[in-house]
């Protein structure tokens, strides 16, 4: 890890929701909030949270020194595709196995709602 960066991973009990449109996205009560140096609150959200229905896995993979691979997905709403609206790391290294199985939004590409707060 080099000097100073920090990546924090927390359980969290916020309602956290995650809406494109009038669609929602994702609902959920039990978050993990990964905090990382230089870089805003990431709200990750267990898989079973998310309407998997509505998205569509990406051939883009990009790779984090502190988190690992990250996958990518896409999501249609109303007949319109947001293109790599969603990530995850499906196999973190080790720092990072608490986000394992949670998917985290682009806050600027969705409405996400902290406990009826919007993020912004």
């Amino acid at each position: 890890m080099t000097s100073g960066h920090t990546v924090t991973i927390t359980p969290g009990t916020e309602h956290v929701e995650v809406t494109l449109g009038d669609q929602v996205l994702a609902s959920s009560d039990r978050p993990k909030l990964l905090d990382e140096t230089g870089l805003p609150r990431r709200y990750y959200l267990p898989r079973e949270d998310v309407r998997m229905d509505l998205l569509t896995p990406t051939s883009f993979h990009t790779t984090c020194p502190f988190k690992g691979e990250a996958s990518y997905w896409s999501a249609t709403v109303d007949g319109e595709v947001h293109d790599g609206i969603v990530w995850a790391y499906e196999e973190p290294i080790e720092a990072a196995t608490d986000i394992a199985g949670h998917l985290s939004f682009y806050p600027e590409r969705v409405t996400i709602t902290v406990d009826g707060e919007p993020l912004g």
